[in-house]
């Protein structure tokens, strides 16, 4: 069998996004009714009842992530960012130096800002293919695709990761227990730059030889229609100012400028804060207000599938949580783990547990906890154990395709087509975090 004929059979198995997220319930209300409790119907309705409980859990991280998504969206389509995008594929015209460019451009990008790359690698995707259609050469498009989505295999890495900028916050749930930790023993360290260097250029390569290997065909895409224009009076010329967006977007780097300097420099850098960056950045590059509200009506499109899932993850995040079948998990590994073997086992079980929640923040919600006492306990340093979870975290957003969405709307394609390359990138992450956690 080759492989081609391989990734035709693995397309044809995979459900949709929404359905794979009711079938990760099912699954998980099965697991805790029958690893939990007491095994009886009372049990099965108190897991249900978890369910429900957790449904709304993550709202506020998921006005964070909905926002930091639909911000990076509207960044990701300003003027600069196009001729950005047209500046780096001038010369593409195959599918190896598409998904060479793709890769790395995306991954870097990815950690300063997952939203933003995770849009930038789906709209520089969606580029290439409509060049490709305009001047007539074949692509591997799911390859170059799934290039696009690189930048969720190294995001909880870096600057918009979710674990590593809540324990850098003041008031995070385990500052009791762990104190601040600032960013640069998880972020800046040597471990984590190294786990980010060594993972962009084994991607990239390795996708760059797959794109020699697998067949390229013309793209069956049509051109992107352009976004209805906002009616506005025409008394109200202001909508139509830059320098009047420009001087409030002036304002809010004022602001950032001041926060970092009376407060630490980098050690300020927290979710929020990202939004606040992303939202000044996004309105200095767009040309007017009508600009603006245009992007945005094209990004809350973009996001809508991860808005409706956002509520069905948190109830499984519940039943995990409530249930302790989260603790069950971690317990397995922990119990089991040395000072050696904890770091890689924490990395396994946050890989497992983000095929359930896939959210960052809120499995750090989950696991931080135990984790942490785990490592305390084992004698592992506590910012290496949440690198670790983070790289789990990651990981497997490689095989679960909630993230992918805003990518599949931009590109027109399905999960099952990007599926195979995303796995065969997966199997590579794991590779270097695991070396990289046994010899750092």
């Amino acid at each position: 069998m080759n492989f081609e004929s391989i990734l035709n059979r693995i397309k044809r198995a995979l459900p949709s996004p929404f359905s794979i997220a009711l079938i990760l319930t099912f699954f998980t209300v099965f697991l805790a009714t029958f690893l939990t409790g007491t095994k009886s119907f009372s049990n099965f309705i108190n897991v249900v009842k978890f369910w429900q409980s957790g449904f709304w859990d993550l709202l506020n991280f998921a006005m964070q992530m909905m926002i930091m998504l639909v911000l990076g969206h509207i960044l990701a389509i300003t003027p600069f960012v196009g001729k950005l995008i047209s500046s780096l594929i001038f010369g593409v015209r195959s599918s190896s130096k598409a998904v060479l460019v793709t890769a790395v451009s995306t991954m870097i990008l990815a950690y300063f800002n997952w939203a933003l790359a995770l849009i930038f690698g789906a709209v520089i995707a969606r580029k290439i293919a409509e060049k490709s259609l305009k001047e007539g050469f074949a692509i591997n498009y799911p390859l170059i695709a799934a290039a696009g989505y690189s930048g969720l295999l190294v995001w909880h890495g870096g600057f918009s990761g979710s674990a590593p900028l809540k324990v850098a916050e003041a008031n995070h749930f385990l500052v009791a227990e762990i104190g601040i930790i600032s960013i640069d023993k998880t972020i800046l360290s040597p471990m984590n730059i190294f786990s980010a260097i060594a993972v962009i250029v084994l991607v990239t390569s390795s996708l760059w030889l797959l794109a020699k290997r697998t067949k390229a065909e013309k793209v069956a895409i049509q051109y992107e229609k352009k976004t209805e224009t906002i009616a506005t009076s025409k008394k109200f010329k202001i909508d139509n100012s830059r320098v009047f967006l420009r001087l409030f977007a002036l304002l809010m780097f004022v602001a950032i400028a001041a926060n970092m300097y009376e407060q630490g420099g980098v050690k300020i850098i927290n979710i929020n804060f990202i939004n606040f960056v992303l939202f000044a950045l996004a309105l200095w590059f767009h040309k007017n207000v009508n600009n603006f509200l245009q992007a945005l009506n094209s990004a809350i499109k973009g996001s809508a599938g991860i808005l409706i899932q956002f509520p069905i993850y948190a109830g499984i995040m519940g039943i995990m949580k409530y249930s302790g079948l989260s603790d069950i998990l971690t317990s397995f590994f922990v119990d089991i783990s040395s000072e050696n073997s904890l770091p890689i086992y924490t990395f396994i079980s946050a890989g497992i547990v983000n095929v359930f929640v896939p959210s960052g923040g809120g499995q750090w919600a989950v696991q931080g906890a135990i984790v942490v006492e785990a490592a305390q306990k084992v004698g592992v340093p506590v910012h290496k154990i949440i690198m670790a979870l983070a790289y789990g975290d990651e990981i497997t957003n490689m095989i679960q395709p909630f993230w992918a969405l805003p990518l599949l709307g931009i590109t027109g394609l399905k999960a099952k087509d990007i599926f195979p390359y995303t796995l065969f990138m997966m199997l590579i992450g794991m590779l270097v975090f695991i070396v990289s956690l046994l010899i750092f």
